[in-house]
C-alpha cells in the first residue's frame, strides 16, 4: 500500500454536490492499494500513521503523534498513487489492485485506525471526488508498506 500524508488544519471531500467527509486539524491521507497486498500492509500503515511524529511541541519542534494532539483522518482512496509513467506519456495502472480487492483492504484499514482510536471521516471509494485541504508547513509524506523493515515485503518485491 502507498499512503501520502498530508499535515492539514482543515480538509474535506465532497462527490458532487455533497460533503462525504469533513475534518478540522490532523491527517489528509491518500491511499493505494498494490496488488498483491495483504492484512499485513493494513496493519503497518494503521500503526504508523496516527503514530508518525508530524506535528508540532511546544517548542514548535515535529515531536508529535496524530493521536497526541487529538488530530482526525480523511482517508481518500486514490489509485492514481499508483501511476509508473516511466513509459511513454500515458501512465500505466499496472500495479493498483482490482477494484473489488482494492476497496476490501482500503476499508479494512479505515476499520483498523477507528480501531486504533482514531476520528476518521473518508471519501466515496471508485466515486470523483473533489478533495479540498490547508496543508500545514507544508508537510507532506509518503509512506510504502512494501518498505516495512520485516523483510516480508521485500519477499514480495
Amino acid at each position: 500500500m502507498r499512503a501520502v500524508l498530508q499535515r492539514v488544519s482543515r480538509a474535506r471531500v465532497r462527490v458532487g454536490e455533497t460533503i462525504t467527509g469533513e475534518i478540522g486539524a490532523g491527517l489528509v491521507a491518500l491511499i493505494g492499494v498494490v496488488r498483491g497486498d495483504t492484512d499485513a500492509d493494513v496493519q503497518y500503515l494503521a500503526a504508523k500513521i496516527p503514530n508518525l511524529r508530524l506535528f508540532a511541541d511546544d517548542a514548535g519542534k515535529m515531536n508529535l503523534s496524530l493521536k497526541q494532539c487529538g488530530g482526525a483522518i480523511l482517508a481518500i482512496s486514490q489509485f492514481t498513487l499508483l501511476a509508473d509513467c516511466r513509459k511513454g506519456l500515458r501512465p500505466s495502472f499496472e500495479r493498483a489492485a482490482a477494484p473489488a480487492e482494492a476497496e476490501a483492504l482500503y476499508q479494512a484499514l479505515v476499520a483498523a485506525l477507528r480501531e486504533a482510536g482514531c476520528e476518521v471521516a473518508t471519501g466515496v471509494f471508485r466515486a470523483v471526488m473533489s478533495v479540498e485541504l490547508a496543508n500545514e508547513g507544508p508537510v507532506t509524506i509518503c509512506l510504502e508498506s512494501r518498505d516495512r523493515p520485516d523483510g516480508e515485503a521485500a519477499k514480495r518485491g
